[in-house]
């Protein structure tokens, strides 16, 4: 006899980075985390602010919820802690939204500063009421169900990367961006010299800087063709 699956799969535990590691985040723009990580680790480009928002930077709690459901979801918010930002992973279902109003209401009550999903989500006006970063593919005011199955803290699939509880996620105008936990010490090392470099650039554009220096090279080199 086959035994019915449970409807969640919740691990118990989870690695959090220490709040001193996570402030060092803060306010920093997801374009400098990007280009501390060689280019990458943006989630997909339709995951944008629902609200608006400046940003926001705090401890990944994931939960996949599949299509259609966010039992996994109501799971998570009762698991969440403050700086927490929750992950809810639909696969891309983009044919009801995965939560409203009211359940990140009781997030942010627990002290979530935000929610990232790969899906939708619906009641936009009382969302921005919240005060809750609110980060989206899109907006539906079809509802889900809450059938599961589903998991907690467990890794995820979300708009093209792997995440898992206890990543850093910085997110802002631009998108959302994911740290991983065992890349944490590099990146921040690394971020030192982007904004270095970008305050250099930054202050040459502003003085009046009119072409990029590499580019007075190539186009003075034997690697360009000029045609008629």
């Amino acid at each position: 006899m086959i035994e019915d699956p449970p409807l969640l799969t919740i691990a118990r535990t989870m690695r959090r980075p220490a709040p001193d590691v996570v402030e060092q985040f803060k306010d920093v723009p997801t374009s400098f985390v990007v280009d501390a990580m060689d280019g990458k680790g943006a989630m997909d480009w339709r995951i944008k602010p629902v609200v608006p928002h400046r940003s926001v930077t705090g401890v990944a709690l994931t939960c996949h919820c599949g299509p259609a459901d966010n039992l996994a979801l109501a799971a998570a918010v009762a698991q969440c802690m403050p700086g927490d930002i929750l992950i809810a992973a639909t696969d891309g279902f983009t044919g009801c939204s995965v939560v409203g109003d009211l359940l990140l209401g009781i997030a942010r009550n627990r002290g979530a500063t935000g929610f990232v999903t790969d899906g939708l989500v619906r009641d936009v006006s009382d969302i921005e009421a919240l005060g809750l970063a609110c980060f989206a593919s899109g907006i539906s005011p079809n509802s889900p169900a809450r059938n599961g199955p589903g998991t907690v803290r467990m890794p995820v699939q979300c708009g093209g990367l792997a995440v898992n509880s206890g990543d850093i996620v910085i997110a802002d105008r631009d998108g959302v961006v994911i740290v991983p936990q065992d890349r944490i010490d590099g990146v921040l090392d690394r971020l030192k010299a982007v904004r270095e470099a970008e305050a250099q650039f930054l202050a040459k554009v502003k003085a009046g800087l009119i072409e990029v220096g590499f580019i007075s090279d190539l186009l003075a080199g034997d690697r360009v063709r000029y045609v008629p």
